[in-house]
């Protein structure tokens, strides 16, 4: 059974664990506790009876913008609409805070992403040199609420 909630305390360590497994940035774990304490309404995960199979972390980054910076699934579990039940309930938060448009960078080599991301109605932006730390470019994507 698919739970889609906030992120709660307990929560942490099986987010940094499950980003360690999906994610290939090296993400000091401290920032998962600083995301939950600063904007925990922008950060969701996805549970399968009690264990979480997927996590958002999106902020707010102006009063109108909102920006996700993680989206991850486990493996196992992808492909099962998880990451648009993620997506979904983040945007549907970001329009009740009366969020006018949801900004993302998603690497060019990550085409199972970047599709995902266009079915979901985002458009590219532009593409951001040496984006992330290994010197990999991004693809920097924008949706309209």
């Amino acid at each position: 059974m698919l739970i889609i909630r906030c992120v709660e305390p307990n929560d942490i360590f099986p987010v940094i664990a499950l980003a360690f497994e999906t994610l290939p940035e090296p993400y000091n774990p401290s920032i998962f506790t600083q995301f939950y304490e600063s904007y925990p309404e922008g950060f969701l995960v996805a549970l399968n009876f009690d264990t979480i199979i997927g996590f958002l972390i999106g902020i707010k980054t102006t009063p109108n913008t909102a920006r996700i910076l993680m989206l991850a699934v486990k493996d196992a579990y992808r492909k099962k609409g998880i990451g648009s039940a993620l997506l979904s309930r983040f945007l549907k938060e970001m329009k009740h805070q009366n969020i006018t448009g949801v900004e993302l960078e998603v690497r060019t080599s990550n085409q199972g992403a970047l599709k995902f991301y266009q079915n979901q109605g985002f458009l590219l932006q532009g593409t951001l040199q040496q984006f992330y730390q290994n010197g990999e470019n991004a693809y920097s994507m924008r949706k309209e609420l």
